[in-house]
């Protein structure tokens, strides 16, 4: 017996966000596809944003991205993202809030059960420079890393700033692929962090000059256990993506995939996964010197990069038109969405700003199609509405002005109170 369409998948039901960027106080609730009157569709209906340029469309999708491990779709700071003060009005109004740190709430319909989340800066730390500190709530619970973000949610996003991914420098494009492998291995974020926590620590103690040979065997032993950890998964996740890749239908191009690093090449020789770490340790200690003068270290998987080419031209993805590529990172996004939906249940979460501006008839309603299809919740921004009219009576559409969201022809959504997170 197939389950109840109307409850499955992972959606977010209710979105509050509270001091962030543009917004002061905002609530959004979403219904799924029966409530729409279309219980036999979709589970899940995706939300169009539509408004003026600066109204706050892509401020509302990077709030969202909070509530996944990392930096958000901005990469921001946390200080970076704390509401700033545009009037006298806002001086005025006790209400306001003005100085809290902000924060994301959301109750997030999984294929498990309803799930509440919480994200926001702490507090007690300093948004305006120093240490900055993330609180974490799962179910009102504090967690103690962001790890626990990637055990509920798995997210992916488009931006037009990731238009320039194949052609600018490889750490955009690690961090892209390490955003699809937390969909599949919640724990990659948590030795992502740990591995980049050893990286920095070694390269402060080598430049001062005054570290410890145990201090630094220790950080080397880290950076070589969670590094090869880090690079199979992301082998395993290039294959995976590879094959879905390889049997996607439509108008998008094939991408064909690689991940390029020394790492991977010692793995790929078919090395057990103890001697490469072996390997990886012995090649840090021999490098400390060279890795004092330079900074960083001269291996390990932060210096890999993914690679990928226009599969039917034999291209590589750098050399295609600007066209090309943003319909190369699509077909990857939709494989990997395809990809969890088989291995999780459920699509991950699309965040897609302003991503139907550039793209053809052709190719925009094969995008709509695929993301109804999937049952994914996509979150799509454009400046005009035209470009998602055949979503018209099958997505939840919204319009942003100036930090408020009104439902299309409808009344601005309620005000979020004060002391929710």
């Amino acid at each position: 017996m197939s389950p109840d369409r109307s409850t499955t998948g992972l959606w977010i039901q209710r979105l509050l966000v509270h001091q962030f960027r543009s917004y002061a106080r905002a609530e959004l609730d979403l219904a799924p596809a029966s409530a729409e009157g279309l219980a036999n569709g979709p589970a899940v209906l995706p939300v169009v944003l539509t408004g003026p340029n600066g109204a706050g469309k892509t401020n509302l999708l990077e709030a969202i991205s909070f509530l996944a491990p990392g930096r958000g779709l901005r990469g921001a700071r946390l200080g970076e993202v704390d509401r700033v003060m545009r009037s006298s009005q806002d001086a005025s109004d006790e209400d306001s809030g003005q100085g809290a740190p902000w924060a994301v709430a959301a109750s997030v319909m999984t294929p498990e059960g309803p799930r509440d989340l919480g994200s926001g800066r702490d507090p007690a730390s300093n948004g305006g420079g120093g240490r900055e500190r993330r609180l974490i709530k799962v179910d009102g619970v504090a967690a103690r890393g962001q790890q626990a973000l990637a055990e509920v949610v798995s997210m992916v996003w488009l931006t037009p700033q990731m238009d320039g991914l194949f052609r600018e420098g490889a750490g955009g494009r690690r961090r892209f692929l390490d955003r699809l492998v937390y969909g599949y291995d919640p724990e990659h974020a948590a030795r992502s962090n740990a591995y980049e926590h050893s990286l920095r620590e070694r390269a402060r103690l080598l430049k001062s000059g005054r570290g410890e040979r145990a201090w630094l065997e220790a950080l080397e032993d880290s950076m070589a256990r969670h590094g090869i950890a880090i690079a199979d998964a992301r082998l395993a996740m290039v294959e995976r993506l590879q094959h879905a890749c390889d049997a996607g239908e439509g108008p998008f191009p094939k991408a064909r995939l690689a991940l390029d690093g020394t790492v991977e090449r010692w793995l790929a020789e078919g090395q057990p996964a103890l001697a490469v770490e072996d390997r990886l340790r012995a090649g840090l200690a021999e490098s400390r010197n060279q890795d004092a003068e330079a900074g960083g270290a001269a291996i390990g998987p932060h210096r890999s990069d993914l690679a990928a080419e226009h599969a039917d031209k034999g291209v590589a993805a750098a050399l295609c038109s600007t066209g090309e590529q943003k319909a190369l990172l699509i077909a990857i996004l939709l494989a990997h969405a395809r990809l969890l939906t088989l291995e999780r249940g459920a699509p991950p979460l699309l965040l897609l700003d302003e991503v139907a501006a550039h793209l053809d008839g052709a190719r925009r309603a094969a995008l709509y199609d695929e993301i109804l299809n999937l049952g994914a919740q996509a979150w799509l921004t454009g400046t005009d509405v035209a470009d998602f009219e055949p979503l018209r009576g099958r997505a939840q559409f919204f319009t942003i002005s100036e930090g408020t969201i009104l439902p299309a022809g409808g009344q601005p959504a309620n005000e979020m109170p004060a002391n929710e997170m």
